[in-house]
């Protein structure tokens, strides 16, 4: 069933509902306004008549118009009795005092009131109230009848267009393709569905930037490794053909090797993008340092502070190790690059050090994004997979250049107390 077919009916449902009461309402009001006016006028009635009765000037004053009289003796029978299907039981009258009472009785109503000579009753007949609320019941039934249909359309209508854009939004989402993914257009009122279909665009606009994302990553990785495995096969080739061909074997493996940094490289990344997690330890920020620098021989070292920090080792491992085999090779030599780990307050800092040629201003912005290379060559990847991790530690990572030296410096929030 239909959002807006069950809409309707729900407030079809409602609109009869109260239809109905508002008719039971007025028909109950009436029979009680009708029976408390003549209650009012017996009780007044009865009063009026008692005084009468009692002063010993009867015959004056008469009840208005439609009421009995009846008079009853002292134990309850009546000595004058208007209208005998109006008689009161005498165990109700032997309860007469002087005030005025009520008494309710099969299609009448009475009110009683102690005398000098008896019990006064003036009583009428309720008949002719029904007789009326009968005709009123038949024209409400009649209303209902006509009215109903009329507020069943006016209920469709006003769904419809209240529900018009919701409509528009989800028959453009029903003829889309799974490729499309423009914004859904809406033209309503900002309330819940205008915040709905924002919301939904956004996440639209962030499947297209993912999209594309993934479009530019595999053209990137595609062309990363077209070019290696070309040069791959053009030494096997020169291999098929010259079997001791020592300098061609050397170039096939140098060229293995730089695939296989490569392709560590992007899962690195994609392993980055998709879990921003961190597995944390206390770390000794110069232990750490110290381990890497040991697999770079020649690299120096100076420990200014030894700041812990709370993070996950082996990616901070792999972090500097990034920093360190780019400035390597940036340097040209082991010797030419330093590594200085301290702490500024609350913040841990270590620095990568390089007398390398500089890195040219143009590609200084972009040396974080992937496949972005500086004069040192490289898959590219190393200083993007590092940034992440700096990011992933709520750190950050920031490089200054100029010709003759270069500095990387990553900063992560120290463990309290240290420093």
């Amino acid at each position: 069933m239909r959002y807006t077919t069950r809409l309707t009916l729900v407030f079809g449902l409602i609109w009869a509902l109260m239809l109905a009461l508002s008719l039971l309402g007025i028909y109950g009001a009436l029979r009680a306004g009708l029976e408390g006016r003549i209650v009012r006028q017996l009780l007044d009635d009865a009063g009026a008549l008692a005084e009468l009765y009692n002063s010993g000037t009867t015959g004056q004053v008469r009840p208005t118009g439609g009421t009995a009289v009846a008079l009853y003796d002292g134990s309850g029978l009546p000595f004058l009795l208007d209208e005998p299907q109006h008689r009161i039981p005498a165990e109700v009258l032997t309860q007469a005092d002087e005030g005025p009472q009520l008494y309710r009785g099969p299609g009448f109503v009475a009110a009683y009131v102690a005398t000098s000579i008896g019990v006064l009753a003036v009583s009428q007949d309720l008949g002719f109230i029904d007789r009326l609320l009968e005709q009123v019941a038949q024209v409400a039934v009649l209303i209902f009848l006509l009215t109903l249909p009329l507020g069943w359309l006016l209920v469709r209508v006003g769904v419809g267009w209240a529900n018009r854009p919701l409509v528009r939004a989800a028959e453009e989402v029903a003829r889309r393709k799974g490729a499309d993914l423009s914004p859904i257009p809406y033209d309503g009122p900002t309330d819940e569905l205008g915040r709905i279909v924002a919301r939904f665009n956004d996440l639209l606009a962030e499947l297209r930037d993912a999209r594309e994302r993934e479009r530019v990553f595999l053209a990137e990785v595609s062309h990363e490794l077209r070019t290696p495995l070309t040069v791959l096969a053009g030494y096997l080739e020169r291999l098929r053909k010259h079997p001791g061909d020592d300098e061609a074997l050397a170039g096939a493996e140098r060229t293995a090797r730089h695939l296989t940094r490569l392709v560590g490289d992007l899962l690195a990344l994609a392993r980055g993008e998709a879990e921003r997690t961190v597995n944390p330890h206390i770390v000794d920020l110069a232990e750490l340092a110290r381990g890497v620098v040991a697999g770079f021989p020649g690299v120096g070292l100076e420990v200014r502070a030894a700041p812990e920090v709370l993070g996950d080792p082996d990616r901070l491992i792999q972090l500097l190790r990034n920093l360190v085999a780019n400035a390597a090779r940036a340097a040209g030599r082991a010797e030419g690059v330093r590594v200085v780990v301290g702490a500024d307050g609350d913040t841990a800092w270590v620095e990568v050090h390089d007398d390398g040629p500089g890195i040219d201003p143009e590609v200084l912005p972009h040396l974080f994004e992937r496949f972005a290379r500086g004069p040192e060559g490289g898959t590219g990847l190393g200083l993007a997979i590092a940034k992440q991790i700096a990011e992933a530690h709520e750190g950050r990572i920031t490089v200054r250049s100029q010709p003759g030296r270069t500095v990387f410096r990553v900063e992560l929030p120290g463990l309290e107390g240290e420093g």
